[in-house]
């Protein structure tokens, strides 16, 4: 990690130290938008509501806040599929050919490649 050039996708920032965190990116979508992708993967109601609340509360923004300095946390919409595979392709390209660490931290419902 403290070579740089990595990206991590996870759903907090619990088991990462700021000193391996160049920019903090949380993936934020429409309730709406999280509700029908948890429900596809078959999520069941119980799930589901804790994600949808966890998303109202902005609890992972709040948990990036809480363990990061400010400046290097950011909010990034994500309702569309065709907007996390762009974020995708432009964190590997602007960060990790930099040589940069880059953190980012996703709902459980994203997933990147």
């Amino acid at each position: 990690m403290s070579e740089g050039g990595v990206i991590v996708d996870y759903h907090g920032c619990d088991f990462f130290p700021e000193r391996w965190s160049h920019i903090v990116f949380v993936l934020q979508a429409d309730n709406s938008v999280l509700y029908k992708r948890l429900e596809t993967r078959g999520y069941n109601e119980k799930k589901l509501k804790d994600n949808i609340q966890c998303e109202i509360f902005q609890v992972l923004y709040e948990e990036a806040l809480a363990s990061y300095k400010e400046e290097i946390v950011h909010q990034l919409p994500s309702n569309k599929p065709d907007i996390l595979c762009a974020i995708d392709n432009s964190l590997k390209s602007l960060w990790c050919d930099r040589k940069r660490a880059c953190f980012i931290i996703l709902n459980s419902s994203y997933h990147l490649k």
